[in-house]
């Protein structure tokens, strides 16, 4: 997860040096491997204005176990809502919702669901999201932890450490299933490998920059890519998009609230109703759970990625069932 992590910290640097007003922002990275908890700790004796997560939902819950700060929750889709958490992306739990919702639609008569997980918290919480829509829907789950093989049925979904995922992708006869899902189908680089394997393969995406909307808050998705590019010298990957929308959401938060007063900021986010390049931002105001960002569902088709969930979001209509 470490590219990941590299390009969240880069992002954070376009926000702090080319958007975030006329004063600007000293940024400070601190690494948060191999220690997590002794990372937050070191940072907090610096006393910082806003206190940034690291990428991952194990490093995340980690630092936000180790502080009382408030911390901007950007890269930790498994994090559960707490006083001191912000949560910028969608819960790990909504990741299988739209293609389970698609599948449906395009098949009336699809019975079973095989749920395939790695043993960590965000495995579990991909695992536990989908089955309580799969049963809604209608269909019979079955679950099985990694590394064991998939149980059978008509539609496969697999959230797991990315390498458990890719594993599992290439041992894969899909001869049997009319839909397969992988956590990692929904970005480029996870599954590359795999070439042209991945096509009529389902992933959940946070972000796209090709369905980004117009946002009310903050710099739009052009001038953003550009001054990622300009930094990084290649186009952002999703963990970029939810890291830069925290900095504006916090940003915002501060003007609000009138200072960096930590439950005045908590208090700011939930109150707030927002559009960033990275899609809405709204809080439950009674949970605190991230209730505005919408988890886009994508098929590999002719070798791209096309949305084809939620219908007004969608470019392309699902190829089903899956080719052999």
């Amino acid at each position: 997860m470490a590219g990941f992590g590299r390009a969240t910290a880069m992002a954070l640097r376009v926000w702090a040096e080319r958007f975030s007003g006329a004063d600007g922002v000293e940024l400070e990275v601190v690494d948060a491997h191999p220690d997590a908890r002794m990372a937050v700790r070191s940072v907090e004796r610096s006393r910082p204005e806003l206190l940034f997560g690291p990428y991952g939902s194990g490093p995340a819950a980690a630092v936000v176990s180790a502080t009382s700060r408030l911390v901007w929750n950007h890269g930790g889709a498994r994090l559960e809502p707490r006083v001191n958490v912000v949560n910028v992306l969608a819960p790990a739990a909504s990741y299988f919702q739209g293609a389970l919702r698609v599948v449906r639609r395009a098949d009336r008569g699809a019975r079973r669901v095989a749920l395939l997980h790695g043993a960590t918290g965000f495995g579990r919480g991909v695992a536990l999201g989908a089955e309580r829509e799969a049963v809604r829907l209608g269909f019979v789950v079955e679950r099985a932890v990694l590394p064991a093989e998939p149980p059978g049925g008509d539609v496969l979904l697999v959230a797991g450490r990315f390498d458990e995922e890719v594993a599992v992708a290439r041992g894969l006869a899909r001869g049997g299933w009319s839909a397969v899902g992988f956590v990692g189908a929904g970005v480029e680089e996870v599954l590359a490998k795999l070439g042209a394997r991945r096509e009529g393969l389902l992933g959940p995406a946070q972000w796209l920059p090709a369905a980004a909307p117009r946002p009310d808050e903050g710099p739009g998705v052009r001038e953003f890519v550009a001054a990622y590019g300009g930094l990084a010298g290649g186009e952002p990957p999703y963990p970029a998009a939810q890291a830069f929308a925290a900095g504006v959401v916090a940003l915002r938060c501060l003007r609000d609230a009138g200072g960096a007063d930590d439950a005045a900021l908590a208090g700011a986010a939930r109150a707030l109703d927002c559009t960033t390049l990275f899609g809405r931002f709204r809080l439950s105001p009674e949970s605190g759970r991230q209730i505005g960002h919408q988890v886009l569902t994508v098929q590999w088709q002719d070798g791209v990625r096309v949305v084809v969930w939620p219908p007004e979001q969608a470019d392309a209509g699902l190829r089903y069932p899956l080719a052999g």
